[in-house]
């Protein structure tokens, strides 16, 4: 087995994860989405810091330097990075959550998060990146796909509270992606990451005691769920993705993590007797081509 095709097998087990993991997510919906979050992100938190000290034992064996700031600006672009990234990703999660709660479809919650996939590109315009028709093409097709898949046969022209909280969701992930991809080239991706964890932990702590009153029974309700979200979601799919990132073409990569929109459908059928109409399915066909189309690679031209 070639090393291209072990990572592609590795990112696809990732995807994997990530789809099921909005089946967990529904699951936990029984306590507030704020509560649920900060139980995911410190249960993050804890899989990642050894994480953190492997990578870091790794590099000195191999007689690298570790991925720690060494210099007081690097710590304060860290820190930086991690608080700035760490709010988006926060807002985003929360979103997420709040999304699942109000519309417990792990379909539309699957294919509206992975609409940043085509966002991404088309918010990178206004850095000024160059656009293409592919883009547009894949942007019209999405939005054709999100009319199927959560307003066509309604009597008004409107989505419901968690569809705009997960679309909402959506567009917040494709800020705290291009942000990562500011402060990446800088800084050590693993640093940077735990630190993202860890602001998100913190902040959905607060907003937690603030909003909400969880109760023990709530957490013992969710706490399968929550386990999941934070070890294999966070923690175990987070380090695959790095390593099976290193050596493998970007193209083969985003396509592989595209299947996590269509996991979380599947998953949401099998595990939770979810259906969708021929219309709704029509509608994520749509948006899963939008979400691969809009990752392909333009023809050069002679």
């Amino acid at each position: 087995m070639t090393n291209q095709t072990k990572n592609s097998m590795l990112l696809m087990l990732c995807a994997l994860i990530w789809g099921t993991a909005f089946v967990a997510q529904s699951a936990g919906s029984g306590m507030g989405a704020f509560s649920f979050l900060a139980g995911r992100s410190w249960m993050a938190v804890l899989v990642l810091l050894p994480t953190v000290k492997a990578f870091d034992a790794l590099h000195h064996r191999q007689g690298r330097p570790d991925g720690k700031p060494k210099t007081a600006a690097e710590r304060k672009l860290l820190l930086k990075a991690g608080l700035m990234c760490g709010t988006l990703l926060f807002l985003a999660s929360a979103a997420q959550q709040l999304g699942i709660t109000l519309d417990p479809s792990t379909a539309k919650a699957g294919f509206l998060t992975a609409m940043y996939v085509v966002l991404v590109p088309v918010f990178g315009l206004f850095l000024g990146r160059k656009g293409s028709a592919q883009l547009w093409v894949s942007m019209a097709i999405a939005v054709v796909g999100l009319y199927l898949l959560c307003l066509a046969g309604r009597d008004t022209l409107s989505l419901t509270g968690g569809e705009w909280q997960l679309l909402l969701c959506a567009f917040l992930f494709t800020a705290q992606i291009l942000l990562v991809n500011h402060f990446s080239p800088k800084l050590d991706g693993i640093q940077m990451s735990f630190a993202q964890f860890f602001v998100v932990a913190v902040l959905s702590t607060v907003f937690m005691f603030v909003f909400e009153t969880p109760t023990l029974a709530q957490l013992r309700g969710a706490a399968v769920s929550i386990a999941y979200c934070g070890i294999m979601s966070s923690g175990v799919a987070f380090t695959l993705q790095i390593v099976a990132q290193r050596d493998l073409d970007p193209t083969i990569a985003s396509l592989a993590m595209c299947l996590e929109s269509v996991f979380s459908a599947l998953a949401g059928w099998l595990i939770l007797g979810e259906t969708l109409s021929a219309t709704e399915l029509c509608g994520c066909a749509l948006m899963f081509g939008a979400i691969v189309a809009s990752q392909l690679p333009e023809k050069k031209r002679a």
